[in-house]
Parts: structure tokens; C-alpha cells; sequence
């Protein structure tokens, strides 16, 4: 058998935190029907999303934010405190501005209108899997709206450990752009952008894309409205 031939790769495992059984079994169809995917558990409330990031060891956690006994953006932050890194994706609506910059700080890796496109979905759990920042645009415009507004107090960011080069590409990040889309624009392999990436996140502290399109804005890099 040649090494071509050999054990194909292990399915992206996630799981389920919701606390309305019929959007589980939406998505647990979803996604069991979708090659390269499988369910690693589900669950209804936020202290058992806690417990099922723990026993099951997801890659990535569908998180709702309104649950009982603890909401997604408490287990979001307890999961993240303890060390267990699923890639979390909060399920949110319109209505929860509030806490789209804090539940980034809490570890979670992007956010999701519940009324999404299924092949959107499907998409974003390959993305965030793969460790892409995953932003809507509407949910993007949410967090650009805060900033603009001061919803979001941190004191801004200092860039002065970044070279220039790096800044450039917290820049692109900010604006959404993946690995691919860094590298286009700045005339780089793919490759040297993923370095780029890692090198910013140890630098400023940052677990995963996600919080790297916060400091991006927090730091005045891009300010809310460059990008239309």
C-alpha cells in the first residue's frame, strides 16, 4: 500500500452547545452528512460545554451565548482559563453587540448568525479549524461600531515590539484578509504571511486571528470605516 493509500485523515470533530434540542439536531445533521466532518458530543447549557470541551476534546465548539447554568461567553472564558482549545464559534444574533469584543478577549476564534447559509456554516468550521479568524461582515460591523463608539474601554494597544512589515500585515488582518489574501496584497508567499501571523499573535499576546482584528482596531492601525 503506498502512503497515498494509507489512513485518511482524521475527521474534524465538533460539538454542540445549545440549549434548543432542534437547532442541535439541525446542525448535528448538518454536519454528520458533510464528508471530513464528524459530532463529538452536544450539550445544553454552559457548565456542560465546559465538561464537553474537557471529555470529548473537540476541534472546534458550536457555542450558543444564551444558555442556562452558565452562558457561552462564561464557558467560552472558562475554557479558554483551563487550557482546553476547542476553536469556538459563538452562535449569536444582532441583538448581543455587547458582547462580540469581550467574548474575542474570552478566547472565542469567530461568530455566527444562527439564520446562516448551511454551506456557510460548513465553511466557517474549516475555516476556524485551520486557524482563520471568522468574522461575518454583519458581525464585523457590530465590533467596528463598538470601537467607533468606545463600547470597548481597553487601553489601546502599543505596536512598538511589531516591525514595520508585521504591522502591515496586522493591518490586512484587520480588514478580514486570510493567509492568501495577506500574501496577494503584499507580493509574499502564503507561507511567509502564516509566519507573519504566529510571530504578531506571540508578540501581542493574541490566542488566534480573532483577537488579532481587535488589537488591530485598538491600536488605531485601522480605524472603524476605512474599510467602508
Amino acid at each position: 500500500m503506498s502512503f497515498s493509500e494509507q489512513v485518511p485523515p482524521r475527521p474534524v470533530r465538533v460539538a454542540l452547545a445549545d440549549d434548543q434540542a432542534l437547532i442541535r439536531a439541525g446542525f448535528r445533521a448538518l454536519i454528520e452528512a458533510e464528508d471530513g466532518l464528524e459530532v463529538a458530543g452536544e450539550c445544553g447549557s454552559g457548565r456542560q460545554a465546559v465538561a464537553l470541551a474537557r471529555s470529548a476534546a473537540p476541534d472546534v465548539m458550536l457555542m450558543d451565548i444564551r444558555m442556562p447554568d452558565g452562558d457561552g461567553l462564561e464557558a467560552t472564558r472558562e475554557i479558554a482559563r483551563h487550557g482546553v482549545r476547542p476553536r469556538i464559534i459563538i452562535l449569536t444574533t444582532f441583538g448581543l453587540d455587547e458582547y462580540i469584543v469581550e467574548a474575542i478577549r474570552a478566547g472565542a476564534a469567530g461568530f455566527l448568525v444562527k439564520d446562516t447559509e448551511p454551506a456557510e456554516l460548513l465553511r466557517a468550521i474549516r475555516a476556524v479549524h485551520e486557524g482563520d479568524a471568522l468574522l461575518s461582515p454583519g458581525v464585523t460591523r457590530q465590533v467596528l461600531e463598538l470601537l467607533r463608539s468606545g463600547g470597548d474601554t481597553a487601553a489601546p494597544r502599543s505596536l512598538a515590539e511589531l516591525t514595520e512589515r508585521e504591522r502591515e500585515v496586522l493591518a490586512l488582518v484587520g480588514e478580514g484578509l486570510n493567509n492568501a489574501g495577506i500574501a496577494e496584497q503584499l507580493y509574499i508567499t502564503p507561507l511567509t504571511a502564516k509566519t507573519h501571523v504566529s510571530r504578531i499573535m506571540g508578540k501581542l499576546g493574541c490566542r488566534d486571528r480573532a483577537q488579532l482584528v481587535v488589537a488591530a482596531y485598538e491600536s488605531g492601525l485601522v480605524r472603524p470605516g476605512w474599510a467602508g
